[in-house]
């Protein structure tokens, strides 16, 4: 960049001018400075390359500045353009040049950009009116580039969040065939954790993006198992955000938990109470969330002879998800788990875990 304009260079919003003869170069810099415009000058052919490489918003030209090399090297990059990219081109032409002639060249040469001529002299006001829309132009091109940029990070984003999904329902589908006893049970255990896995995907779904709710998760999770009004399901703790992966591993794991207690824990039995409490504690500097969930007044428990289906996942997926596996006890008075991570693992992107509990 030379002379007064100092400003400096944005994507596509700054003018690169080519005029080498007299003063034009310098009197248009001085110009579209002094209106805030940021501006660079090219005043060797053999640099243009380089300055077409950081993506000018918008060309002004003097035809004297158009020699064959010049024409070439901006045909070079306008073929290598992106689809949503057409390059502003101001030419401006003496009233003696051949302007017909002129035109009809570099719209054969430049077929992928937006040619406006002007006629020398002209006013400051008109030059510089016709630069601003130029640049307007310009940026909206850039807007449908960012869409487009997004809508194919999205695609991308939906095809990823599938496949897991997929692979999530068919490792379900197989560790649940495996526990089965009949048809009949495996239907009803892996239609339930299919109703399981939608709920908790909608949580994260309603929530917008990559975070969600502990208590929100919590609550969804287990409201098919407070019917008689959540006396003998109680769960407390502060609102913590969780990452989409922790708070999906979590609800799933929560689930199988709660349909344990339903077939042979606390909730089989009239007076029998589950507890499900979490809070934050830190240990050697780190912020760890401590999850206990607390079965009583149910049938005696003893360890079983072999893990179901519902054991294996939470050991497999908490153990990846949090750094460690849960610590499941099998208590005469009711079966005990505690779930513990570091927050650092668990907090959505770009968040603090400091920050993970709200008040």
């Amino acid at each position: 960049m030379t002379g007064p304009a100092r400003t400096a260079i944005g994507e596509l919003d700054w003018v690169l001018i080519l005029a080498p003869y007299r003063q034009d170069g310098l009197y248009m810099e001085t110009l579209l400075a002094e209106r805030g415009l940021p501006v660079g000058r090219c005043q060797d052919d053999a640099d243009l390359p380089g300055w077409l490489e950081k993506s000018p918003g918008a060309i002004v030209a003097t035809h004297e500045a158009l020699t064959p090399g010049v024409i070439a090297a901006i045909s070079s990059y306008l073929e290598h353009q992106p689809d949503w990219s057409e390059l502003p081109i101001i030419v401006l032409l003496d009233r003696a040049a051949a302007q017909h002639r002129i035109r009809a060249e570099l719209g054969a040469a430049w077929p992928r950009s937006r040619h406006l001529f002007y006629q020398r002299p002209m006013a400051a006001l008109e030059l510089v009116s016709g630069i601003q829309a130029a640049l307007l132009a310009r940026l909206r091109q850039r807007d449908v580039r960012d869409h487009i940029e997004r809508e194919t990070a999205l695609r991308l984003e939906l095809n990823h969040r599938v496949k897991n999904i997929l692979a999530s329902v068919s490792s379900m589908f197989q560790m649940t065939l495996r526990g089965a006893r009949s048809a009949e049970q495996l239907a009803e255990d892996f239609s339930a954790r299919l109703i399981a896995l939608s709920k908790v995907h909608s949580v994260v779904f309603e929530s917008g993006g990559e975070a969600v709710s502990l208590k929100t998760v919590v609550d969804i999770t287990l409201s098919p198992y407070r019917q008689d009004g959540g006396s003998r399901v109680a769960a407390k703790g502060p609102d913590i955000t969780l990452s989409r992966d922790a708070g999906t591993t979590l609800a799933l794991c929560i689930h199988e938990l709660a349909t344990n207690a339903i077939k042979y824990g606390a909730l089989s039995l009239p007076d029998g109470r589950v507890d499900l409490d979490w809070r934050i504690v830190s240990a050697e500097g780190e912020a760890f969330l401590v999850i206990e969930w607390s079965e009583n007044g149910g049938p005696p428990v003893s360890p079983p002879s072999r893990s179901g289906y519902g054991t294996k996942y939470m050991r497999s997926a908490l153990g990846s998800l949090f750094g460690e596996p849960p610590n499941i006890v099998y208590a005469p008075s009711g079966l005990h788990c505690t779930i513990r991570g570091a927050l650092s693992r668990l907090s959505p992107p770009d968040q603090d875990e400091s920050k993970g509990a709200r008040p």
